[in-house]
């Protein structure tokens, strides 16, 4: 029996699923490939103590910024968070509670949560605050540092276009974190820009097949703000 994936907004996407407590990934980079929607949504449901998986908590009014304004957030684990004074904030007077990892280890332990690989060992922050507490072991003489790997109760995603089995596509830089994170959540939901009948997207473009997708919400309109606007001076 087929199984109906797509849901009207994000309110509906999200329903059932929300609880207080709970681990969420969520896709992007800064503001580029975000869920926007989803996130808002999350904010409106009001659940609370929440540990939020991404690369980085967006600005102060948009992203994952949203839900650090309305303190529905108890713990980062993140890569980069400068751009985010609200964070900085509540960090900074013990209200927050961060992961910081290396940008390639962030990657690496979404991707082995997704792929059932429960840790691994790395190089990079040997000898540093990354690496305390944790097991290091020698290969062929050189010291690596266990990393364990990432899931998440719930992992939401923004792709440029999906058909209705949920085989997503992804745009350019906005493709980011994203797929890896549309593999390691128990339950995944995607909004996306477009939406087309099952077998309109050429299979060689499809980057996360549906099998991962539980549930999809097509925009209507999307707001795609710049994070950090840089421009050429006119002559």
């Amino acid at each position: 029996m087929a199984v109906n994936k797509i849901f009207p907004d994000a309110t509906a996407a999200l329903a059932g699923l929300l609880r207080d407590g709970m681990t969420i990934m969520s896709g992007g980079f800064g503001l580029c490939g975000i869920p926007s929607a989803l996130i808002e949504a999350i904010r409106d449901s009001g659940v609370k103590n929440l540990t939020i998986i991404s690369n980085n908590a967006g600005i102060d009014d948009a992203g994952l910024g949203l839900l650090l304004v309305t303190r529905q957030v108890r713990k980062m684990i993140s890569s980069y968070v400068g751009e985010n004074a609200t964070f900085a904030k509540q960090y900074l007077a013990g209200e927050l509670e961060i992961e910081f990892n290396p940008q390639g280890t962030l990657a690496e332990r979404i991707r082995a949560g997704g792929a059932g690989i429960p840790a691994f060992y790395t190089a990079t922050g040997v000898g540093t605050q990354i690496a305390e507490g944790k097991p290091v072991q020698e290969f062929d003489g050189r010291l690596y540092v266990q990393e364990r790997g990432l899931r998440a109760d719930l992992s939401i995603v923004h792709a440029w276009k999906s058909d209705t089995e949920g085989n997503l596509v992804y745009r350019k830089t906005a493709r980011n974190f994203n797929p890896m994170i549309a593999t390691a959540g128990e339950m995944v939901v995607a909004q996306v820009e477009h939406l087309v009948d099952a077998g309109q997207i050429d299979p060689d473009h499809i980057v996360t097949p549906g099998i991962f997708v539980n549930r999809i919400v097509k925009l209507d309109s999307i707001d795609k703000r710049i994070e950090q606007r840089t421009v050429r001076k006119r002559a």
